[in-house]
């Protein structure tokens, strides 16, 4: 089965051959840009976000705030760990480093409160256009 002839990169400028997906290796685009991390979203490092959580986990006894769902078993490779979640979310008016805000999510709840959260935003957009 003959092969496409080789295309040029995508880039207005550029004259070279396309070598992965439409762009050659001068033009690749850079993985993970524009995607913010934890630190630009909360104004909160990794590290102070992992203390946090240490904390709230020896508080709330690793249990989920929404459900009672016990702590994962670390020895469990299939569990996923529970996740420190923001109960009034900063978009909200919520605080963002206060111990009061801050609680332990299984993964269902978290992720059903993430989409009832987004629904809520979009809802505002949405009003505000």
């Amino acid at each position: 089965m003959p092969y496409a002839p080789p295309s040029r990169c995508t880039d207005p400028e550029c004259s070279e051959f396309a070598t992965k997906g439409s762009r050659c290796d001068d033009h690749q685009p850079i993985p993970w840009r524009g995607r913010d991390n934890k630190a630009e979203r909360y104004g909160i490092s990794s590290g102070e976000w992992r203390k946090l959580k240490a904390k709230v986990t020896t508080r709330d006894n690793g249990c989920c705030y929404m459900c009672g769902a016990e702590p994962v078993d670390p020895d469990d490779e299939d569990a996923e760990p529970h996740e420190l979640d923001h109960v009034i979310p900063i978009s909200e008016g919520g605080a963002r480093r206060s111990l009061d805000n801050l609680g332990l999510a299984c993964t269902s709840c978290h992720d059903a409160k993430s989409k009832a959260e987004a629904r809520r935003a979009n809802q505002r957009r949405r009003k505000a256009r």
